[in-house]
């Protein structure tokens, strides 16, 4: 056996999410694990992390072990891409020492999160979230607070039962982009949701219903001001570091 990482992009509004679940098939791991069989692979695949239902990925990362007799990885490539759905696209595919990890092994993970001005329209509202209006200046102001290690317990979704919330930020920023918007988060790891409980506190603020200083206590656990969860649509998984 030889284990290799798969580096793979998927339109998540296509899914039901990333990880298998009991009640569909319809999953990016779902689809991925029926095609590998077909393919006389058996192994389970393990993903860096997993994304929810309507959650994007540029680049996500998957190791699998392969039985010997797969030596040719872009024959591989091309045979997974032609019976996968057209939602999933693998990019890459390399051999990588056996104690290699998609999850354990990663450094840093890295989100964006795309926002437009303005009315939605049916060619975009998978892919952007849209809003009547942003004070982007509130917005650079405010962001910066996330980075750092934080206690990230008022910033999680219900039914998350770690016991442990602290992560690290390493770098959190916006930018204007083509008329967008996009707000990018660099962190070791992140709760459920975490990012699009971030993302809407942010909003909060931009839309004048929250304030920084509120951010601050709800960082720091003082006080919780909002439960606003930002849109799914919006969200990219788009690199892993190792």
């Amino acid at each position: 056996m030889s284990r290799a990482k798969i580096t793979l992009s998927y339109n998540g509004s296509a899914f039901m999410g990333s990880q298998q679940q009991p009640n569909t098939d319809n999953t990016v791991m779902g689809h991925l694990i029926t095609v590998l069989h077909r393919l006389k692979i058996t192994a389970t695949p393990k993903a860096s992390g997993r994304t929810d239902r309507g959650v994007h990925a540029t680049h996500q990362v998957i190791h699998v072990d392969l039985p010997d007799f797969w030596t040719d990885l872009y024959r591989l490539r091309e045979m997974l891409n032609v019976q996968l759905p057209p939602a999933m696209r693998i990019q890459r595919i390399e051999f990588v020492d056996e104690d290699f990890h998609a999850r354990y092994s990663a450094k840093r993970r890295v989100y964006r999160y795309v926002i437009k001005e303005g009315l939605g329209n049916p060619f975009e509202d998978n892919f952007i979230t849209f809003v009547p209006s942003l004070d982007r200046d509130a917005i650079h102001d405010a962001i910066g607070c996330f980075v750092g290690t934080h206690d990230f317990e008022f910033f999680k979704k219900s039914g998350n039962d770690l016991e442990h919330h602290t992560r690290i930020i390493y770098r959190a920023y916006a930018y204007s982009y083509k008329g967008h918007f996009i707000i990018v988060f660099e962190g070791n790891g992140f709760l459920r949701s975490q990012i699009r409980l971030m993302v809407g506190f942010l909003l909060r603020i931009s839309a004048g219903k929250a304030t920084k200083e509120q951010l601050i206590e709800q960082l720091n656990r003082v006080k919780r001001h909002s439960t606003d969860i930002a849109p799914h649509n919006g969200l990219y998984l788009t690199r892993i570091k190792y």
